[in-house]
């Protein structure tokens, strides 16, 4: 006797799944409509017969003896905050697929590990204290001092929370969450101690670091974090067949041959490098980790050689698509690029929790 499919009542309905080179392909698509769609966006809006004239320009097939001024608008200021949205949603998004491959969880985040809260700990120290321990920081450093001590902060949160899970001679992805959580509470602590004894000024530069933005990149910002995610993508793309195996379980990742300790290792540096860049340099970004890789997975499937990327690119739209939002819809201001990502992703958060709740 055949089989028929019938639909169930509180059976949810799965979408039709993409063949890897057609999500890919609308990944890619999706990142230069929304490119483009961002370039024209602002409090100094660009037509798009503009802004091909302009692109027409900075490739020199176009006459330059005068430039105007939506070509400086766009070259000088837009352009730089564009890439750098690029390689943010890209480095978020991987590291996103990694983290819920690692713990083959969908609802897990590249904050599990501590770099944004390590981060966000180390840039309310420099605001705060900086000026008393080193004076001189920042007359020779700049907004650099920053930058760095957020990087550094994510990285020696991340290698905390990473030796508090390692057990038996090897990673317990339970004991790393629960490091996580712990470890992350702490640093939340901190920052509210550092609030408190802040100054108005202090203050204000805290919370605005802390709700994200992109409007502070720089060429020397965009190369630098462009290369840290590159190269935290080439390392994350050879971790695809081992995290398949992994979704089996660790066990049977282990007899297929797969190097389980050193993959977790790798999954975490990359997850680390590619968000403490990111986060550094604009902020913390919240909830682009979380669901461009469910998204991905919902289209794709699961096969990380296809999730991994796709999720880069997802994210990179998303990223692209909320900063050309935040241009525009509080004129002449500018909405934190963070708060406008958390109106977005917590009700799609909240979508997701009801449909794993569904699979329990």
């Amino acid at each position: 006797m055949s089989s028929v499919a019938v639909a169930q009542p509180g059976v949810r309905w799965n979408p039709v799944r993409l063949s890897p080179r057609t999500a890919l392909t609308a990944g890619a698509a999706m990142v230069v409509l929304a490119f483009v769609w961002a370039s024209t966006q602002g409090a100094y809006a660009i037509t798009p017969a503009q802004l091909w004239q302009v692109l027409l320009q900075a490739v020199g097939a176009a006459p330059t003896a005068e430039k105007a001024p939506e070509y400086l608008v766009f070259v000088n200021i837009r352009l730089p905050r564009l890439l750098m949205g690029v390689a943010a949603g890209a480095g978020l998004g991987l590291a996103g697929a990694l983290m819920q491959g690692l713990f083959r969880n969908p609802l897990a985040d590249p904050g599990l590990v501590g770099v944004s809260s390590g981060a966000a700990l180390a840039a309310a120290l420099t605001i705060v204290l900086g000026s008393y321990w080193l004076p001189d920081m920042p007359r020779t450093l700049g907004s650099w001092a920053l930058v760095g001590m957020a990087f550094g902060g994510g990285m020696v949160v991340t290698a905390l929370i990473y030796g508090l899970a390692q057990a038996d001679g090897g990673t317990r992805m339970g004991l790393m969450l629960l490091a996580g959580v712990a470890v992350n509470a702490l640093a939340l602590a901190g920052l509210g101690y550092l609030n408190f004894i802040s100054t108005d000024e202090q203050l204000r530069n805290i919370q605005m670091w802390l709700l994200g933005s992109l409007g502070g990149a720089r060429w020397s910002a965009v190369a630098l974090v462009g290369a840290v995610v590159a190269f935290a993508f080439g390392l994350g793309l050879a971790l695809a067949r081992p995290l398949n195996a992994i979704a089996l379980g660790e066990a049977q990742a282990t007899l297929l041959g797969v190097p389980v300790e050193r993959t977790k290792r790798l999954a975490v540096l990359v997850t680390a490098l590619a968000v403490g860049a990111v986060t550094a340099a604009t902020g913390i970004i919240g909830f682009i980790g979380l669901v461009a890789p469910h998204w991905v997975r919902l289209v794709a499937g699961p096969d990380h050689r296809v999730v991994l990327p796709g999720s880069a690119l997802l994210g990179a739209a998303l990223v692209l698509a909320a900063d050309g939002v935040a241009r525009t819809i509080v004129q002449p201001a500018e909405l934190p690029l963070g708060v406008l990502t958390a109106f977005i992703g917590v009700p799609l958060f909240l979508a997701m929790l009801r449909q794993f709740r569904s699979k329990v």
